[in-house]
């Protein structure tokens, strides 16, 4: 039976396109709905622009197009939404489509019949837009600066007093262990594994706004050498350094990772929290050699980095185009391989992937408890694509598709010794 108004339509179209019934209930601008029936999330079509987004873009860039600029909704709890979506895939009940030429034929002619035919839509303007050769400085920087230049003022809102930007490490269920916990135990973990005693050398290879740095510093008597290449964060960093009188031991640095060229073999202890994920895909060897260069024979290596599956190593097009352009991640192994090869010695791995549903809930419990904050600060754009980022995020991470890690590697010296007590623990 053929469905009747726009979303009578549009299901039909989905289903012989997908291969079976949408997992949600559509409801068209003209007021009709299709779908199943129930209490679920509902996604909503405001306009035809929404559709016009998807005919000109088929595909997740369509639809990230379409919700960011608030021509798609969704009338309910949007996890759920992406959830329902997700399992629908994954049990085979629906199929991406392969777009024949009477496929293509066919939905056009549907989208002649309810007006959704015009002009393309322009390209929101939270989309990323660089230029030059991949992994170049030049686009690293303007990379970094898209994500993480976006204002200190927005990332004070979202995070925590520490400002870390990464996944805490949850030690308790208790009543009042919350968020700003988690990250401090996250960051006395990696100051213990790397064993971090008064006076040592630590290189915080993209420090972000300073939280391993700082902690590092004030908490073990450490000497840091914190380096990023987002001017913001810098700024930040320099700010805290002075405010706190940690200058004779914080040393802040705003330039290319392949620009630190005073430290060979001179750092007790290197750290790199979620930045190689940066670092692209082709480069990565270069970046493992360097790290292992940095350290002293017997010195340490802290990489916490996100994983995933050869499909998507970017993230899906909406991470790459939105969130984090030229992000490359592949599965743990590959990593340990490339660390490796490098010449380190990898004797611990961490996964911290449950960790980081909780963390990246909390930063999500924040954007929607000051939503009115956020749109004043950032636009209602901006604050979609983030609720976008943190709801699919969270739901990568709890259903398997994305993880997270820490990796402890040691520069063995010229006898093959790694300085590491075989008693040691660091759970």
């Amino acid at each position: 039976m053929k469905g009747t108004g726009v979303a009578g339509r549009l299901a039909d179209e989905a289903q012989h396109l997908l291969g079976g019934p949408l997992p949600l209930r559509l409801r068209a601008w003209d007021g009709s709905e299709a779908g199943p029936q129930g209490d679920g999330p509902v996604v909503v079509l405001r306009s035809r622009r929404a559709l016009r987004h998807l005919l000109w873009q088929p595909g997740e860039l369509g639809l990230a197009r379409a919700y960011v600029t608030g021509a798609l909704d969704v009338d309910g709890d949007l996890a759920d939404g992406l959830g329902r979506i997700w399992e629908a895939f994954r049990a085979q009940r629906l199929r991406p489509p392969r777009l024949s030429v009477t496929d293509r034929a066919r939905a056009a002619r549907t989208a002649l019949r309810i007006g959704a035919v015009g002009p393309r839509p322009p390209v929101p303007r939270s989309e990323a837009r660089l230029g030059g050769t991949l992994h170049s400085k030049s686009r690293d920087r303007a990379a970094i600066s898209h994500h993480y230049d976006l204002s200190n003022a927005f990332y004070s809102l979202l995070l925590d007093e520490t400002m870390a930007y990464s996944c805490g490490y949850w030690t308790s269920t208790e009543d009042g262990y919350g968020a700003v916990d988690a990250q401090r135990d996250k960051l006395e973990l990696i100051c213990r594994k790397l064993r971090l005693e008064p006076g040592a050398r630590l290189l915080d290879v993209g420090c972000g706004w300073g939280s391993l740095t700082l902690y590092a510093a004030e908490k073990h008597g450490v000497h840091v050498t914190a380096v990023t290449l987002a001017a913001e964060q810098a700024a930040h960093v320099r700010e805290q350094v002075a405010a706190r009188g940690l200058g004779d031991r914080v040393e802040v640095r705003c330039r290319h990772y392949r620009d630190i060229a005073d430290g060979h073999g001179t750092y007790d202890a290197v750290a790199t929290v979620e930045m190689g994920e940066h670092v692209g895909d082709a480069e990565y060897p270069g970046f493992a050699r360097q790290l292992h260069t940095m350290l002293r024979p017997r010195g340490r290596l802290l990489v916490q980095q996100m994983s995933r599956g050869r499909v998507a190593p970017g993230g899906g097009a909406f991470i790459e185009s939105y969130i984090a352009p030229d992000m490359h991640m592949r599965p743990l192994g590959e990593t340990v391989t490339l660390l490796e090869g490098a010449g380190l010695e990898v004797r611990h791995v961490q996964s911290l992937r449950e960790h980081y549903v909780r963390t990246v809930a909390a930063w999500h419990r924040t954007l929607e408890d000051r939503w009115p904050d956020f749109v004043a600060l950032v636009g209602e754009e901006v604050a979609r694509v983030w609720r976008l980022y943190l709801v699919g995020g969270a739901l990568a991470f709890a259903e398997g598709r994305m993880g997270v890690d820490q990796i402890l590697a040691v520069r063995q010296d010229a006898h093959g010794h790694s300085g590491v007590d075989e008693e040691e623990r660091y759970a």
